[in-house]
């Protein structure tokens, strides 16, 4: 069996906890997913539709340059991927990730933060942007997620 990996974007910490604990649950290598420019306050406010991470949402082809890149993909056979959903679904920045590293083949699992939007429509959106990603499941968390329900999920 191969390495397993787990990496996310997370633009105010709520993620970036998730995948912390995911990865030392399942010892697994931590890689965060970083925009060459960050995203501030303002360009997180919701609903406006002047804000950064509207307009990047909107355009359906917009790719945010990503400031690290992950250098040995081919070691994993298993990928945690975690986001917080925006406009109910992934942030531009995850398709830049997909789209930088190559993940056909790999098994994907999704897992979310957010207060009350699933991780279904998430996923849906991944594998029509990517049929050859195996996305096996995925898992929405609060920003305030239980210990438990770590382990449940990874388990």
């Amino acid at each position: 069996m191969g390495k397993m990996l787990v990496s996310y974007f997370s633009a105010t910490g709520a993620t970036k906890r998730l995948a912390e604990k995911i990865a030392g649950v399942l010892n697994a290598d931590l890689f965060e997913i970083e925009p060459e420019v960050k995203y501030t306050t303002q360009d997180l406010q919701w609903p406006s539709r002047s804000n950064r991470s509207c307009v990047e949402m909107k355009n359906k082809r917009f790719r945010p340059l990503v400031q690290n890149k992950l250098e040995n993909m081919e070691e994993y056979d298993e990928i945690f991927l975690g986001f917080p959903i925006w406009y109910d679904t992934a942030p531009t920045v995850v398709n830049s990730f997909i789209e930088e590293n190559n993940l056909d083949g790999k098994k994907v699992y999704v897992f979310v933060t957010s207060g009350v939007t699933g991780v279904e429509r998430s996923i849906k959106d991944l594998k029509k942007l990517y049929p050859n990603v195996k996305f096996i499941s995925g898992k929405r968390f609060s920003g305030t997620f239980r210990e438990k329900d770590v382990l449940d999920w990874v388990s």
